[in-house]
């Protein structure tokens, strides 16, 4: 099990925190200038600086001391969703050169890769006033990267052909209840020459400012090995 960010409520308390306390050193400074307390105005501005400073220094160490892992099958990868957590983890992988109605086949250029990835909703991550209420999963950054850095993005029209031939696809921004779960088919076309495949999920947004966050400004990946 990997957390992402590890430590979440604590990250979060900091971010905020530093937030607020720039917005009140904000705050300051006009209050400084309204009232012409101009002798004020490079102590309160210093400290803002300060605390901006100071937390991009830390985000940026704990984005230098991360790793790279590759989690195997089954291997869960958690996102903090504030009170609650979702999980993820690869079931299954399976190659094909075609997917669709065996007449009108739908061809790929290399072979597809469709990879089941299953979405849970952990509910021992929640706290006790939460309830039962429902969860939508913020949107989620998806695709293949292959040993060479090559990236490879989700092949739509494969996946409806996959779905219309019988096989049950949930999408991943469908909600959950604590202790639901469900699974996506995600299907990618690799060409042979494809070595050491491996899925990212991940988020893309105010993620990137939290400390030892994957999304973070030079912190390293967590995979999943397909």
């Amino acid at each position: 099990m990997v957390l992402m960010p590890p430590f979440a409520p604590l990250v979060v308390l900091a971010f905020l925190g530093t937030g607020a306390g720039v917005a009140l050193t904000a705050l300051g400074v006009l209050a400084a200038a309204i009232f012409r307390r101009t002798a004020l105005l490079p102590w309160i501005a210093g400290l803002g600086v300060l605390l901006v400073l100071g937390y991009s220094g830390v985000l940026f160490a704990a984005s230098l001391k991360s790793w790279e892992r590759a989690l195997g099958p089954g291997e869960w990868k958690y996102f903090c969703e504030i009170d609650c957590h979702l999980a993820y983890a690869v079931e299954g992988v399976e190659t094909t050169p075609t997917l669709g109605p065996p007449l009108d086949p739908l061809r790929a250029k290399g072979r597809y890769r469709i990879v089941r990835l299953k979405t849970w909703f952990d509910p021992d991550t929640i706290s006790p006033r939460r309830g039962d209420s429902p969860l939508s999963p913020n949107p989620r950054v998806v695709y293949v990267e292959d040993g060479a850095g090559k990236r490879y993005a989700r092949i739509e029209a494969a996946e409806r052909a996959l779905v219309a031939s019988g096989r049950t696809s949930i999408p991943l921004t469908m909600s959950l209840r604590p202790g639901e779960s469900y699974e996506t088919l995600l299907v990618f076309d690799l060409p042979d020459s494809a070595l050491s495949p491996r899925l990212y999920v991940g988020v893309h947004g105010i993620e990137a400012f939290l400390i030892g966050h994957e999304d973070s400004p030079l912190h390293k990946k967590i995979w999943f090995r397909i």
